[in-house]
């Protein structure tokens, strides 16, 4: 077993990449490996173990001559407590530690920087709601929390950066969520790993990790250079839809709910169950506004669906997301 400790450290303390992983290049890759590796060399010490037991069984115990009988048996329940505990204890601590290492990895951190990706057939795009700007290439400032908001246009998409042990589907007419902190600048690949037709093996994009001085200095060259993303694109469609004619900005009570400060509060609705405002929330409100009615309100909002492409509907969202 000190062997296998032994292992295990080491395969805890490696940054570089290893036989079975590429470089760890996030801050959830190191913690995401030791569970690996824990399974990995627990199941190769007991594949060694029973494997050498048969073979060792098999030459010892063969049958030497036509009159070899068979021993008389007898179980020890000593043994088969120890075979029935140790496996269960081990499956508990497979359990413990890989259930944490997914709650960690599930849940973003409340300061982490706002990136939309959008995939469509066979492509990734992102847009930077926070920055009004948008990129072929997802570029993020070293040693920053990133909040991925994954959408498709089209079919189901996944998500994957191998270095940083992150991956998700990216599903059509619904939001996913991932993040991830890459501690040293770099450059890192990006695949689909859901066949999503026949350019899937192309499907590939970059995440380049820059310091983040020159993050800033991207986002100004970048400021002006193409058409309204994010939440300036959510500002200009709440004007043009006359959306404000029903919903205030500013708390003032209307014919539909007030918007501000609402986005990751939980609303109560007219059956008394509640709904959280997030993503799904606002995009289903947009596409089928009776679906939930919030307590106090009448259902008069007409649906916009046909009305509004997925890049109006994630920069009204963006909109909402940003008014306190």
């Amino acid at each position: 077993m000190s062997v296998l400790l032994a292992l295990l450290t080491a395969a805890h303390a490696a940054k570089g990449a290893t036989f079975w992983m590429p470089p760890q290049a996030s801050t959830l890759a190191p913690d995401l490996d030791w569970v690996f590796y824990f399974i990995y060399w627990v199941n190769v010490f007991f594949f060694v173990v029973l494997i050498g037991a048969t073979a060792l069984f098999t030459v010892q115990y063969r049958q030497r001559s036509a009159h070899d009988r068979t021993h008389p048996t007898k179980g020890s329940h000593s043994l088969e407590f120890i075979w029935a505990v140790i496996p269960t204890l081990l499956a508990i601590a497979m359990f413990v530690t890989g259930f944490k290492v997914y709650i960690d990895s599930s849940i973003p951190p409340a300061d982490s920087m706002d990136v939309r990706v959008i995939a469509q057939k066979w492509s990734w795009y992102y847009e930077y709601p926070e920055h009004g700007v948008g990129s072929e290439t997802l570029i993020v400032p070293a040693d920053t929390n990133v909040r991925l908001t994954m959408s498709s246009k089209d079919v189901l998409h996944s998500f994957f950066v191998p270095d940083f042990r992150v991956k998700k589907d990216v599903v059509p007419n619904r939001y996913t969520v991932l993040w991830f902190n890459a501690p040293e600048p770099g450059d890192h690949i990006i695949y689909c790993t859901e066949f999503c037709g026949d350019g899937h093996s192309v499907m590939q994009s970059e995440v380049e990790v820059i310091e983040p001085a020159a993050f800033d200095a991207w986002v100004a060259s970048e400021k002006n250079k193409g058409p309204l993303v994010g939440a300036a694109l959510g500002e200009d469609l709440f004007t043009k839809k006359a959306c404000g004619s029903c919903h205030s900005t500013d708390g003032t009570p209307q014919i539909g709910p007030p918007l501000n400060g609402i986005y990751g509060k939980n609303e109560t609705m007219e059956d008394g169950s509640t709904a959280l405002v997030d993503d799904n929330y606002i995009r289903e409100s947009l596409f089928a506004p009776g679906a939930k009615i919030v307590k106090g309100y009448a259902p008069v909002m007409t649906p916009f669906q046909g009305q509004l492409t997925d890049e109006e509907v994630n920069g009204l969202i963006d909109y909402i997301k940003s008014l306190e």
